[in-house]
């Protein structure tokens, strides 16, 4: 039972959600419609820091690209918690690769579908990236700066949030604005998705905050790939930056933590603030690699991928 309550808090199906402050349509796809919702600094918050403008939080959900939302009550808590700091949100839809396709048990199982993780993927970044245009395009009248936008991500939001960044970093992203990039990306348990070997970021990225259990058998903490194809996590991704110089990234590794960490957002606000405040608005390339063991974080039981795609078979 803890992992399939674990499994509904990370897809955050927001029974009890209510509705946004704005919502839009920002694409229309053949199979569904995309919106997004704009959640505004509360009245009185302080929204600049040292004269700075705080960014805006873009977020992308998790719930292993078969379900979630974008504005569900879970992370509605979480986006008041930014809004109260002086922080607008915005939460957006994206296309659910992975919904009804079925991923046969096991580790054999979970590769022969990274095809089809990979082109989750892909779609997930594509929606984000269409997300991005339309705020631009519509910048005088929503009142978003699409000059300063941190996108943060849970579990399979997490691994859009990453590969929107590696697509920028190496002139792969489509449809955005000239020049555009992040001033900052937030990974709760992400990682990279490949089927051409391990990713190669051909320049540092924008300053990333990386959280992830040291446990995780949902998003692979380290990498697990087979003949080119798999996915790189956190603890991959910053040997990488390491070696290449890239020194303007946070790992925070949750020791023995499983796929818990995906629903940290409102539970770390301390390392979340350090973050936006030093590395994002300030600008100060701080390189932070710490074990954290606090027991007071709660722990819903292992999920695994055969926990979260069974609904699918």
């Amino acid at each position: 039972m803890k992992k399939f309550a674990l499994f509904l808090t990370l897809t955050l199906i927001g029974l009890y959600s209510a509705g946004a402050q704005e919502t839009y349509r920002f694409a229309q796809r053949d199979t569904c419609e995309l919106y997004l919702d704009v959640f505004r600094p509360t009245e009185g918050s302080q929204t600049q820091l040292d004269s700075l403008q705080k960014p805006t939080i873009l977020f992308v959900f998790g719930g292993g690209f078969i379900q979630g939302e974008r504005s569900g009550e879970w992370n509605r808590q979480w986006y008041k918690r930014l809004n109260d700091n002086g922080y607008a949100v915005v939460s957006v839809d994206y296309r659910l690769g992975m919904k009804g396709y079925k991923v046969k048990k096991g580790l054999a199982g979970a590769m022969k579908a990274v095809d089809r993780f990979l082109l989750s993927q892909e779609v997930g970044v594509e929606d984000v990236y269409e997300a991005v245009a339309f705020l631009s395009a519509n910048r005088e009248s929503i009142g978003i700066d699409t000059d300063n936008i941190v996108l943060a991500g849970s579990s399979a939001g997490a691994i859009i949030s990453l590969a929107a960044e590696y697509g920028i970093v190496n002139g792969k992203a489509k449809g955005l604005p000239e020049g555009f990039n992040f001033k900052g990306v937030m990974s709760f348990a992400g990682a990279v998705i490949s089927t051409t070997g391990a990713p190669h970021f051909a320049q540092a990225p924008c300053p990333v905050l990386l959280l992830h259990g040291t446990a995780d058998k949902a998003v692979q903490y380290n990498q697990l790939s087979v003949g080119g194809k798999g996915i790189w996590g956190s603890s991959w991704l910053v040997k990488d930056w390491e070696k290449k110089g890239y020194g303007n990234y946070c790992i925070y590794r949750f020791k023995d933590s499983s796929h818990d960490v995906a629903a940290y957002m409102n539970y770390v606000w301390d390392i979340e603030e350090a973050f936006l405040e030093q590395n994002v608005i300030l600008g100060h390339a701080r390189c932070i690699d710490a074990v954290v063991d606090d027991a007071s974080l709660p722990r819903w039981g292992q999920l695994s991928m055969d926990d979260i795609y069974s609904r699918n078979r």
